[in-house]
């Protein structure tokens, strides 16, 4: 099926016009009038005015950025890391700052009280089903960020002291979201459109919130989270059973996960919400952001390329020396999803026959970024078109496993159901589950030292290797790490590509140097070497010491590393204007 040549964020001007009563106002609603509310009689009575309205919410879901989110977590480094990251982030001042916005759930609880005016019974089953769908996305979105929040299912108006209450517990508003789920699964139709909130979608979503919910209670010691663990595998095998979706295979193992990202047009094989971009339409700066030495200059960080395993399952942190071996010898042999996330030895660009020149300007550690790349003619500044993935079905089979495994319930034929398709599609071996738990892995079990110790720590352990890299840069890491209660992996060193020292270095294995490492003199580089590193401004890392501005090393563009305050970090702060407007809210612990 081909997809809807609609952009669910690209919404016609006259229809935003016909919905500005709905979202004139500032998001601050705790001084807005009712004013609008006189505009219902003319709206709401056609399945159109349903389908108008909420076309207007997709405009919450996220756009292109989110192929970039991980620049605020350890799988990238960007020329400039985030306050995330860097652990100085600060209680915001402005009311409805800092994520603490209310406009959204405002236009969706106005269309929850007015829909039923419309006089088509299909129509109101499906529009508000998206409409729930969107308030738990937008009640999501706000646990996760600030923990318990006030909880609002009407439309209030300015005198309504219901305003200025205390925050609802997050089992009341968790509860209420996945009872907004429940609601939009069972009404709206099971039908595939990429570009379009659909069955499939909410299905996903209510997995994903779940599995969230679920592990953030259970490592953070708040009862209850075997109860969403199973609403996670439940919504996730139920997607998994519709036999709506498979994986995208085109391609072959060694290439067949880069295709999908790279593609100009999303389809409904392995695709369930994409955001459409056309060129001449809506374009974006990706291509341009993934290939400018002076925008994102994003790196993959070196332990990312570590958790790859070896082609034939093994670690490759169990290979002796591995932490010094140079980029040739790092990429051979390895899980094909590496060198379709990065560029290897032999990387080439889409659409061409010749290997890619080395290009170290462009990354911060030296891995650069390819997935999700496209052919050269979209790199400049806005000229890239191609769609971005925002639900897929390889989720589900993530979310699967890993709440079975949390869950103390998994089996070897859920890891068949599951897990194993995804390393089917890369060309990998299975996990075994009586291996995995034999032997846990030392280096991941470092990487997350709150990871559940028991016997299926080493199977857990696994799965959380399989979703970093499987969903590398498509928005999840920091959540990953927020709701594992890992925050203080991000103090880990963010390191890049191993040099044993400065001179000439091959990066592709043909006898011919790339890169050449020096003091500030270029002097003896061969001709053949198209990157220069400085290693007085590119300053190095020793692995084996941790000593920094060595001779060898890994280059270390993030020297001042991380901070996570394990006391504070994992919620965000509520603007201290809004503590001022409402006496009965509480600001986060520690801020």
């Amino acid at each position: 099926m081909f997809k809807m040549k609609i952009s669910i964020l690209y919404i016609n001007v006259g229809i935003l016009t016909a919905l500005s009563f709905l979202s004139s106002c500032n998001d601050d609603f705790l001084d807005r009038s009712s004013k609008d509310k006189v505009e219902a009689p003319f709206f709401f009575n056609t399945a159109k005015d349903l389908e108008v309205a909420t076309n207007a919410l997709y405009t919450m879901l996220p756009d292109f950025n989110i192929y970039t989110e991980d620049a605020a977590s350890d799988n990238l480094v960007p020329l400039n890391p985030s306050t995330k990251i860097r652990g100085n982030r600060i209680v915001p001042v402005g009311s409805g700052s800092g994520g603490w916005s209310w406009g959204n759930l405002r236009r969706i609880n106005y269309f929850l009280s007015n829909y039923h005016k419309a006089n088509d019974d299909a129509a109101k089953a499906k529009f508000s089903g998206i409409a729930r769908f969107f308030r738990a996305y937008f009640y999501y979105d706000k646990v996760k960020t600030f923990g318990d929040v006030p909880w609002y299912n009407t439309v209030l108006d300015a005198k309504d002291p219901d305003l200025y209450k205390a925050r609802d517990s997050r089992i009341l508003v968790m509860d209420s979201v996945m009872a907004d789920l429940d609601y939009a699964i069972q009404n709206i139709p099971a039908e595939k459109q990429v570009n379009l909130i659909t069955r499939y979608t909410a299905m996903l979503l209510k997995a994903r919130i779940a599995l969230f919910e679920g592990t953030f209670r259970k490592y953070h010691g708040i009862a209850g989270y075997q109860e969403y663990l199973s609403l996670a595998e439940q919504a996730a095998l139920q997607l998994i059973n519709s036999g709506a979706y498979t994986l995208f295979t085109e391609g072959g193992s060694e290439s067949a996960y880069r295709n999908l990202f790279g593609r100009y047009n999303q389809n409904d094989i392995e695709t369930i919400l994409a955001v459409d971009y056309e060129t001449g339409k809506r374009v974006h700066s990706l291509g341009s952001s993934f290939t400018s030495a002076t925008q994102g200059s994003y790196g993959i960080t070196k332990d990312f390329i570590n958790s790859f395993l070896m082609s034939d399952g093994s670690r490759f942190t169990d290979r002796q020396g591995y932490q010094t071996y140079n980029f040739f010898q790092e990429m051979q042999n390895r899980d094909p999803r590496l060198t379709q996330i990065t560029a290897g030895p032999d990387f080439k660009v889409t659409g061409k026959n010749t290997r890619e020149p080395v290009n170290l300007s462009i990354t911060t550690t030296g891995y650069r970024i390819i997935k999700a790349l496209p052919d050269n003619s979209q790199w400049s500044t806005s000229g890239s078109y191609f769609d971005i993935i925002l639900f897929r079905y390889a989720e589900a089979l993530l979310i699967y496993a890993e709440a079975k495994a949390e869950l103390g319930t998994i089996t070897q034929a859920d890891l068949d159901l599951s897990i194993n398709k995804l390393r089917a599609r890369a060309g990998m071996p299975n996990i075994n589950l009586i291996q995995a738990n034999a032997t846990p892995d030392t280096y991941l079990a470092n990487m997350y030292t709150n990871v559940d110790n028991g016997a299926n720590k080493g199977v857990i352990l696994e799965i959380r290797r399989e979703r970093r890299v499987e969903l590398f840069n498509e928005g999840f890491r920091w959540d990953d790490l927020m709701r594992w209660k890992a925050g203080k992996k991000i103090e880990q060193p963010m390191v890049g590509i191993y040099f044993a020292g400065v001179g000439s270095h091959d990066f592709n294995g043909d006898g011919n140097a790339d890169v050449f490492l020096h003091t500030g003199s270029t002097t003896g580089a061969p001709t053949s070497v198209t990157s220069f590193v400085n290693i007085l401004q590119r300053t190095l890392r020793n692995p084996l010491t941790g000593s920094q501005n060595s001779n060898s090393g890994n280059i270390d563009p993030f020297p001042t590393g991380g901070k996570f305050d394990e006391d504070r970090d994992y919620l965000a702060p509520i603007p201290s204007e809004d503590l001022l407007l409402n006496k009965n809210l509480v600001q986060n612990a520690n801020w």
